[in-house]
């Protein structure tokens, strides 16, 4: 193990650190959160925050299934974020 190893190491877990710091402070504004927007926008920020975990995570332990389950929950988080937007906008989200 080289040092550069060491340091890619190390930044990885501050990465790791720092999106799951990101992914708490994002549920507190999910559960504070004045208004539906608030509570919108905070979900869509822990759907960020998942993914940069989920693929920190994947380059840390080597393992290339999780970058499939990061595509998988982008595309979720996506759709749901827009279907629980049109909800609250028009109370109906297939019409």
């Amino acid at each position: 193990m080289t040092s550069a190893d060491g340091l890619f190491e190390i930044a990885l877990i501050i990465a790791l650190i720092a999106l799951a710091a990101g992914q708490i402070l994002s549920m507190a504004r999910l559960v504070i959160g004045p208004t539906v927007a608030d509570r919108i926008l905070a979900l869509d920020t822990m759907v960020i925050n998942a993914l940069g975990l989920i693929v920190v995570l994947g380059i840390y332990q080597g393992v290339k299934v999780y970058f499939e389950v990061a595509l998988l929950v982008a595309m979720l988080g996506f759709v749901s974020t827009v279907a629980l937007a049109r909800f609250i906008l028009r109370g109906d989200i297939i019409e």
